[in-house]
C-alpha cells in the first residue's frame, strides 16, 4: 500500500504529465517550486544551441514555463506525442519512463526519443527535474546541414 507521500507524489506527477500533454506551460510551471534543480543529460557544449534553446539547465518556476514554451515553438504541434510506459514512485521520488515523438519545425524531420524523467516532489511541488533522453535523435532532427536545409 503506498504511503501518503507516495500517493501525493504520484498525484503531482500524473497532473504534471496531464498539463504537459495539454500544452499549458504556465499550468505546468505552477507545479514546480520557486527554486528547482533542473538538469538535462546533454553534453554541456550542446546546451542552448540556437536550434535547441530549451536544452539547458534551469533553476526556477519561470524557467520551467520558458522551457515548455520554447519546446512548443520549435516543434510541429499536431505531429507530436508521448507514450508513458511506466511511473515508478518511492516516497517523494518518481521516475517516468517513455518515448516522445516530435517533428522539428525548422527541418520538418520527425524523431523518436526514449526518456527517463526523475522527479522529486516536496510539499506538493516538483523540486527536482532531471531528464535523460536520446539526445542524438534530437540533434539529428534539428541538424539543418545534415538534411540539406
Amino acid at each position: 500500500m503506498p504511503t501518503a507521500t507516495s500517493a501525493t507524489t504520484r498525484a503531482v506527477v500524473e497532473e504534471l504529465l496531464r498539463r504537459i500533454g495539454a500544452g499549458d506551460p504556465e499550468g505546468v510551471a505552477e507545479l514546480y517550486a520557486e527554486r528547482v534543480d533542473w538538469k538535462v543529460n546533454w553534453p554541456q557544449a550542446e546546451h542552448g544551441r540556437a536550434a535547441t534553446p530549451w536544452i539547458r539547465h534551469r533553476s526556477t518556476r519561470a524557467d520551467a514555463a520558458a522551457h515548455f514554451r520554447q519546446l512548443a515553438e520549435h516543434h510541429v504541434p499536431d505531429q507530436a506525442g508521448t507514450e508513458i510506459e511506466r511511473i515508478l514512485v518511492d516516497g517523494d521520488e518518481a521516475v517516468v519512463l517513455g518515448e516522445i515523438r516530435q517533428t522539428a519545425r525548422s527541418t520538418g524531420r520527425a524523431y523518436r526519443a526514449r526518456f527517463a524523467l526523475h522527479l522529486t516532489v516536496e510539499h506538493g511541488l516538483v523540486t527536482r527535474h532531471h531528464v535523460y533522453e536520446d539526445s542524438l535523435a534530437v540533434v539529428q532532427a534539428f541538424d539543418a546541414e545534415r538534411h540539406g536545409q
